[in-house]
C-alpha cells in the first residue's frame, strides 16, 4: 500500500479525533447510544457489505433463512457501534468503573474449572507464559482493557493502522493500564521474549490469512486459512494458550468475559512437528467457532474469513 500523503493522514485523523472527542465528554450510556445510531445509520447507507455477510452467514448457519440472516448482520453493526461508543470513554475509565462493567467469570465451572483454575495459576506462578486468543467478537477492546486493570498488562499482537496519528491516538487509549502492542508482521523476536520471560501475549486469530503464513483447518464446517504462528509460538516457548472472549449480556447489564477450555503444547518433542501446529491450530480455531456461535449477533460478518482457498478449490466470494 502507498505511503498516505500528510494531507491523507490529517484529512483522516481530524474527523476521527473529533467523533472521539465529542462521543467521549457524553456520559457513558448516551455515548453508546450515540453510536449504535451511528452504525445502524451507516448500515442503511452502505449496506453493509450485504454479499460477503451473507455468504459467510449461510456458511455457518444454513438452516436459517434470509431474514435471520440479515437480522444478524444488523445486530452485528449495532455491536460495532457499541464497541466505539465505549472505546471513547477509555481516557476517563476507572479501574472501579471497569470491575461493575466487566464481569470475568473465573470461577464459573462452566467454562474454567477450579482444577484448571488451579493449574493456570501454578504454571503461571513457575514463570510459564500464557496467549490470550480470542475473536473479533461482542467487546474485544474493552476486554483486554480491562484485563489489564484487574488482572495483569499484556501486550497483544496488533497491526499497525495504516494512518499513524489515528494509530497513535488508539495506542494512548488502549495502554492507559500497561497494555502495549507489537506488530505482528515482525514480532517473532518480541513474542519469545515476553512469553520465555512469563508473560501474557493476546492475539485474535479469527481472520484470514496469506498460504503463506497460514494452515487450513475446520471453522465451521470449512476449511479456513489460519494462522500457524501462534501454535508455534506455544510450541517454541512451552506457553499456555487460554481462548477468551468479551461479549454484551444484555441482561446482566454488563460484559462478560468467557473462558474456553485450556490448550497446550505436547509435553515432550513430537514426531510429527506439522501434526502437532494442526492440532493446535485446529483446537484455538474450535474455541473461536464456539465462542461466535455463542453470541453470533456480536461477530463482524463481513470480513472474508474464507477467502484464502486450498488449492484447487473456486473462490467463495
Amino acid at each position: 500500500m502507498a505511503k498516505k500523503t500528510t494531507f491523507q493522514i490529517w484529512a483522516e485523523y481530524l474527523p476521527v479525533r473529533a467523533i472521539l472527542g465529542l462521543l467521549s465528554i457524553l456520559p457513558r450510556s448516551l455515548a453508546v447510544k450515540v453510536s449504535i445510531s451511528l452504525a445502524n445509520a451507516f448500515y442503511l447507507l452502505t449496506g453493509g457489505r450485504k454479499d460477503v455477510a451473507l455468504k459467510n452467514l449461510t456458511i455457518a448457519f444454513p438452516e436459517m433463512d434470509n431474514d435471520e440472516r440479515l437480522a444478524l448482520l444488523k445486530a452485528s453493526f449495532a455491536n460495532l457501534g457499541r464497541v466505539l461508543g465505549e472505546f471513547s470513554q477509555f481516557r476517563k475509565m476507572t479501574r472501579d468503573q471497569l470491575d461493575s462493567l466487566v464481569e470475568f467469570e473465573f470461577e464459573d465451572p462452566a467454562f474454567v474449572t477450579s482444577a484448571e483454575r488451579k493449574h493456570i495459576d501454578a504454571e503461571r506462578e513457575k514463570g510459564r507464559g500464557m496467549i490470550l486468543v480470542g475473536p473479533h467478537l461482542g467487546n474485544w477492546e474493552i476486554g483486554v482493557f480491562a484485563y489489564s486493570a484487574a488482572r495483569e498488562p499484556l501486550t497483544y499482537l496488533a497491526r499497525p493502522l495504516d494512518n499513524p496519528k489515528i494509530e497513535d491516538l488508539v495506542g494512548q487509549l488502549r495502554s492507559r493500564f500497561g497494555n502495549r502492542s507489537i506488530n505482528k508482521t515482525n514480532s517473532v523476536s518480541a513474542a519469545f521474549d515476553i512469553l520465555r520471560s512469563g508473560g501474557i501475549l493476546g492475539a485474535l486469530p479469527d481472520v484470514n490469512m496469506h498460504p503463506k503464513d497460514g494452515i487450513f483447518v475446520p471453522f465451521f464446517g470449512v476449511e479456513a486459512c489460519t494462522t500457524r504462528g501462534l501454535a508455534m509460538l506455544a510450541m517454541r516457548t512451552n506457553a499456555l494458550i487460554m481462548p477468551m472472549c468479551c461479549v454484551w449480556d444484555n441482561t446482566k447489564g454488563k460484559y462478560v468475559v468467557r473462558y474456553g477450555s485450556l490448550i497446550e503444547p505436547a509435553a515432550a518433542p513430537v514426531a510429527d512437528r506439522n501434526a502437532e501446529i494442526y492440532r493446535i491450530t485446529a483446537e484455538m480455531t474450535a474455541a473461536m467457532e464456539s465462542f461466535v456461535r455463542s453470541a453470533p449477533d456480536q461477530w463482524i460478518w463481513t470480513h472474508k474469513r474464507w477467502k484464502t482457498r486450498p488449492p484447487g478449490e473456486s473462490p467463495i466470494y
